[in-house]
């Protein structure tokens, strides 16, 4: 009898090492916090509405916004893991995905919202030529939306000094004549004209409809590990946009608490802004891909198929208009 004992005892302390283990491995599993970086802009208007809303959508889990000064860094940390999404540059996102990182754009941050903002005496594209005109980043639909307003006067980028700024410093720059021009996220270029440093040339639906800028992106590994979590944020994130898009005074102080703007730039701003309809639609890819191709922008985009997913924006959508 004795001699059975041993094995007996030796399978059941395999055995509960490994209950205790499969225990340890589904408390990992198990996530309280969602970490999402953003850039406090207008674009990112859902991602903030949702904070303020969170607790009804998430229930337990704690929803951390990451607030980042650039888009640089933004994007370092979501590369990283260090946030699980961003409200990020679609185009930058992009970038990431070409180079290995497994990241999915799961629905548009806005539509719409990226004047050209000229100064007081230009009055048409060609007489920007040989000054400096600003963009936030090389990789933006702001580039892309500049290099549109060019060919409208027929003008290229050799004709003018194209320089990368960060957006708050463009209304100054502005005004000073440091530059002639600038494209840029909103509240910025509102801020331009409400303080009548500068006025709008075009608005970005003139140069390129359907135009893709920010988008909400998620690491694939917390779609995956966390399905129900990645779907209960994307369906506040839908209901946020549907808040983000009321015209009145509650909906201003949520703007102002994540921005620092005035009241008339503000409204000026969500005029100019939209967050219906923020599915990221095909045709709209392909043409933000071919555009990044014929400006060398990128070597090889991402296809629609392997970067976008719609599932949780779909879903949600059905889950709002129950």
């Amino acid at each position: 009898m004795k001699r059975c004992q041993k094995p007996v005892m030796i399978l059941w302390i395999a055995s509960l090492l490994l209950l205790t283990a499969c225990g340890a491995d589904s408390h990992a599993k198990q996530k309280t916090t969602i970490k999402i970086g953003y850039l406090p802009i207008t674009h990112a208007a859902p991602v903030y509405f949702e904070n303020e809303i969170a607790d009804h959508y998430l229930g337990d889990v704690e929803l951390e916004l990451v607030k980042f000064g650039t888009w640089i860094d933004l994007v370092d940390a979501l590369n990283t893991g260090r946030i699980d999404g961003a409200s990020a540059l679609i185009e930058l996102a992009m970038k990431s995905r070409e180079k290995g990182i497994d990241l999915k754009a799961v629905a548009l941050g806005h539509k719409d919202g990226n004047a050209a903002i000229v100064s007081p005496e230009i009055d048409q594209v060609e007489e920007l030529e040989g000054t400096s005109v600003a963009i936030p980043h090389t990789l933006s639909s702001h580039n892309i939306l500049m290099a549109r307003m060019l060919k409208q006067g027929g003008m290229s980028y050799e004709d003018v000094h194209m320089v990368e700024m960060p957006p708050p410093e463009m209304p100054s720059a502005l005004a000073t004549g440091q530059i002639s021009s600038y494209v840029v996220a909103e509240p910025f270029g509102a801020l331009g004209v409400t303080l009548d440093q500068g006025k709008v040339l075009y608005q970005s639906e003139e140069l390129w409809p359907g135009s893709l800028c920010c988008a909400l992106v998620l690491r694939n590994d917390l779609i995956q590990n966390h399905p129900e979590l990645s779907q209960k944020f994307m369906n506040g994130y839908i209901a946020a946009g549907k808040e983000a898009e009321k015209d009145n005074d509650h909906t201003h102080s949520i703007h102002k608490k994540y921005l620092d703007v005035n009241d008339e730039a503000l409204k000026l701003s969500l005029g100019w802004i939209s967050y219906e309809d923020l599915q990221i639609k095909k045709e709209d890819y392909e043409v933000l891909k071919d555009s990044l191709l014929e400006m060398g922008l990128s070597e090889n985009p991402p296809s629609y198929e392997s970067f976008v997913n719609n599932s949780l924006i779909n879903e949600a959508i059905k889950s709002y208009e129950k």
